[in-house]
């Protein structure tokens, strides 16, 4: 299904300008399509000038829909739509005198000029089903004033509004819960919905007659109050913003939606809803991620205590070898340790790699032969990859350039080793390039006793990868291949 902006640039001379009002408008408009219990068609003007391409659709959440089927993408002559051009030419709100009938379905349409810096530039269609018609409710009425008066913004270009409105996710609906207040910031109507959200916070008496601004005031301390301003310019309905207030009963969330139609200001519909249980929950998510955070800083510092034990223990060893064996296992553990300390400081189970493998390197040159000096360089980079293959990854690299610094520049001043990495969206490639002596004659990858590349072997299988070890006119490389690692760009 083609986009808005594609159908404007395609089909229209709609400017870039025009385009992102009619977004802003798309954007909000399913609050209206709830008010006026319609479907929402925007149609633009096609550039031959010959008709109308619909461009974005909309359907009630509070009523029955009138189009079963989507209409994005279509065209339609004058002729066939005459409503369409009428009101786009003389810029006014056009009413079809008798229902039309669609798939047996009475509708009654309605065209709205879509009005920027003093010219029309779209039409949308308001289209009802006429079969859940019944003799309108106090609530109904209500929701129907409040859609005619932004309607008629529309058509004035004062809506969508121009103002940046606030950001909050879990923004209320229509149905969530629906107030109506004056100029005056006085409650004209309250949906139940509503009454029962502000029940939440404590209120026992009805909203309806109350300044809305002064009701919640006394319902929330004020150290528990958002911004002061922002909070009086939502209930007063002065500012197309949200607030988030509450107190040590219930959360919600107030949204204003000021009603400013030709002739002046009438008031502000205010959307309410109680967020209570999401907050809760947000706070048992943010407390559980502290916990894994906690839990992985303290594995951290339980490897290095392991770590040194058996540091202290190779350092009373007189055997070269046992002494050799614990050093190797000190590496490896800290290569863990380091993967468990990026785990602590992030919100989520994904590490950077990078930092990971930069530490390493630093660990295992730190500690490699005296006699020689190793430098490690870094081409390409890793990304971010899931906690689950970082700390697996982690040990086959160290590994690889533990072997590099022990065997590859024996009786050199000075070496270096380089890491290749290059990947797409789910394949990660690295080599470990170095200028050493090369690999010993006779050489075959899988019958070396060295325990370090059989855990290389062993690690790479478990995550289905590849690893080869070749020799070449400036020393080895060390080659691994990873087609199926999951990983966050």
């Amino acid at each position: 299904m083609p986009t808005l902006s594609e159908i404007a640039r395609s089909h229209t001379n709609l400017g870039p300008v025009e385009v992102e009002w009619l977004r802003a408008l798309v954007a909000d408009w399913q609050v209206i399509s709830d008010l006026s219990f319609a479907d929402l068609v925007l149609w633009l003007p096609d550039k031959s000038g010959e008709g109308f391409w619909a461009a974005a659709q909309i359907r009630p959440t509070t009523g029955p829909t009138a189009h079963v089927h989507d209409l994005v993408g279509s065209f339609v002559t004058h002729a066939k739509r005459p409503l369409l051009i009428q009101a786009f030419t003389e810029g006014r709100i056009v009413r079809e005198g008798d229902p039309e009938w669609r798939d047996e379905v009475p509708v009654r349409v309605e065209v709205i000029p879509v009005r920027h810096d003093d010219r029309v530039i779209a039409v949308v269609a308001r289209n009802t089903n006429l079969t859940g018609v019944r003799t309108s409710s106090r609530l109904e009425l209500a929701y129907l004033q409040a859609a005619t008066e932004l309607f008629q913004m529309i058509a004035s270009g004062a809506f969508p509004f121009k103002a940046q409105r606030s950001d909050l996710t879990d923004t209320p609906r229509v149905g969530d819960g629906f107030i109506q207040i004056d100029q005056r910031g006085e409650v004209t109507y309250a949906s139940p919905n509503a009454q029962s959200v502000f029940r939440r916070l404590g209120l026992a008496a009805d909203l309806t007659g109350e300044s809305l601004a002064e009701v919640t005031r006394q319902l929330v301390p004020a150290q528990m109050r958002a911004d002061e301003e922002i909070l009086s310019a939502v209930l007063f309905g002065r500012a197309p913003r949200a607030a988030e207030v509450g107190n040590a009963m219930a959360t919600i969330i107030a949204r204003a939606v000021p009603l400013q139609p030709p002739g002046g200001s009438t008031g502000a519909v205010i959307l309410v809803r109680d967020v209570t249980d999401l907050r809760r929950r947000d706070r048992e998510l943010v407390t559980k991620d502290a916990t894994i955070r906690e839990i992985h800083h303290r594995v951290k510092n339980n490897l290095q205590t392991v770590a040194a034990l058996l540091r202290l223990q190779a350092r009373r060893l007189d055997v070269p070898e046992g002494r050799l064996a614990l050093e190797e296992a000190v590496r490896r553990v800290g290569a863990i340790a380091v993967v468990h300390e990026t785990l602590s400081q992030n919100f989520e189970e994904w590490v950077d790699f990078d930092a990971v493998c930069d530490q390493l390197t630093r660990l295992v040159t730190d500690v490699g032969t005296p006699d020689t000096t190793v430098t490690t360089q870094r081409v390409g980079t890793f990304g971010m990859v899931a906690s689950a293959v970082a700390t697996p990854l982690a040990m086959v690299l160290t590994e690889l350039l533990q072997n590099a610094v022990e065997h590859a520049f024996v009786g050199a001043d000075q070496g270096i080793i380089t890491l290749e990495v290059s990947r797409d969206d789910t394949a990660l490639s690295c080599k470990v390039i170095d200028d050493g002596a090369g690999l010993p004659e006779g050489f075959v990858f899988g019958s070396t006793p060295s325990l370090g590349l059989s855990i290389v072997s062993t690690l790479v299988s478990e995550l289905a990868g590849e690893v080869s070890l070749t020799s070449t006119a400036a020393g080895t490389t060390a080659s691994l291949h990873f087609p199926d690692v999951v990983s966050a760009r």
